[in-house]
């Protein structure tokens, strides 16, 4: 058995001791433990993004390269790069996906004005319009409308609707309905119509910006696509001169030189796209009338 044969099979015999170890981590039930806002964030977008096809895909381009190359590091790049690449060559979603909630949330805010105006309460317009609301939010209204029915206090429902919205422009929102909500905000139609224009002005920007870097996009794609195709090329049609990465030393270099790419290709993918908006309101359980449970949130 040749260096790189035992190498790989040291590698494959790891992975599965590792997940083994994950299998049974995972079986275990261990008592919740609050963790940073901004792990949990970023475990939930994983686990959002941990789709079969994606997963699948990413296996798979790991195996091809383990049997082509026999290269540990070849195996370790090709999962991270079919893992990562796909997301970095296709069109931006998550700030499509992004804009489509900030305009949800404006059309349902422009609802909740128009229902009140109708002389409606305050719960009785979310009841009305969950029914109706946007798609990009209505599981989220549709929720705080269940908990309406269930009896819950208003509060505490659009405390835990602001939680799940996760979004800048639902927290102003949410803010300025608990104001209503505990202190009999006055004028409340009149803020519900500044939110709303407020957020189709944010949503205008974004897409004039997303306009403005799709030059940048474009130059992302060529060059990471340029690389891939000379690494494939490099692979099929000149082996020999790739072999001096087959020793141990050359694994290491190549793992480098992997990384240096990874993260040039990262950067290229930052520069082009859109970065999670930041929360505006994360105290909202804090505030006056929030639980002993909403008060830790």
């Amino acid at each position: 058995m040749t260096g790189g044969s035992v190498a790989l099979a040291g590698l494959l015999g790891a992975g599965a001791g590792l997940g083994l170890v994950l299998v049974f981590c995972g079986l275990r039930r261990r008592p919740a433990v609050p963790a940073d806002p901004r792990w949990r964030d970023a475990l939930a977008r994983a686990q959002r993004q941990a789709t079969m096809p994606r997963v699948g895909g990413t296996l798979l381009a790991a195996i091809a390269a383990a049997a082509i190359t026999r290269w540990p590091a070849g195996t370790i790049l090709a999962g991270l790069a079919a893992w990562f690449l796909p997301r970095a060559l296709g069109p931006d979603r998550a700030g499509e996906q992004s804009v489509r909630r900030i305009e949800g949330i404006a059309s349902w805010t422009e609802q909740l004005r128009d229902t009140l105006a109708a002389a409606a309460g305050l719960e009785q317009a979310i009841l009305a319009t969950a029914p109706i609301s946007p798609e990009p939010v209505r599981e989220q209204v549709t929720a705080l409308a269940a908990r309406i029915h269930q009896g819950q206090r208003l509060p505490d429902g659009l405390r835990a609707f602001a939680a799940e919205a996760a979004d800048p422009a639902a927290d102003l929102v949410t803010a300025a309905l608990l104001l209503a909500a505990e202190q009999q905000a006055r004028d409340l139609g009149q803020l519900l119509s500044s939110l709303a224009d407020s957020a189709r002005q944010h949503a205008a920007m974004r897409l004039r910006i997303a306009a403005a870097r799709a030059r940048v996009r474009t130059a992302s794609r060529i060059i990471i696509g340029v690389t891939v195709l000379l690494t494939a090329g490099l692979l099929a049609w000149s082996r020999t001169f790739l072999a001096p990465y087959g020793s141990p030393a050359g694994q290491l270099v190549l793992l480098a030189v992997g990384g240096c790419f990874a993260a040039a290709f990262w950067w290229l993918h930052k520069i082009a796209g859109f970065g999670e908006n930041p929360r505006i309101l994360t105290g909202l359980g804090a505030l006056p009338g929030a639980g002993p449970q909403e008060a830790g949130q």
